[in-house]
C-alpha cells in the first residue's frame, strides 16, 4: 500500500481553503474521495468563468 503524498494533500486542502474559504477542521475531516472530487468542482467552475485550465487538477498536480 502506498501512501498519500503529503505536498499533495497540503496542495488540494490548500486549493479547496482558498476557493471556499472553509476552515481547517472541516478540510481535515474530508476524505480523500470527498476532498478529490471538491477540487474537481472548483476546477470545473474556473475553467467555465475563465475558459482556461486554472485549477489545481489541470496543472499537473497528481
Amino acid at each position: 500500500m502506498r501512501a498519500y503524498p503529503v505536498d499533495q494533500l497540503y496542495a488540494e486542502m490548500a486549493f479547496i481553503a482558498y476557493h471556499f474559504h472553509w476552515p481547517h477542521t472541516e478540510l481535515m475531516s474530508l476524505e480523500h474521495q470527498q476532498r478529490r472530487h471538491w477540487c474537481e468542482k472548483i476546477s470545473q467552475i474556473n475553467r467555465q468563468l475563465n475558459g482556461t485550465p486554472t485549477g489545481l487538477l489541470e496543472i499537473g498536480v497528481r
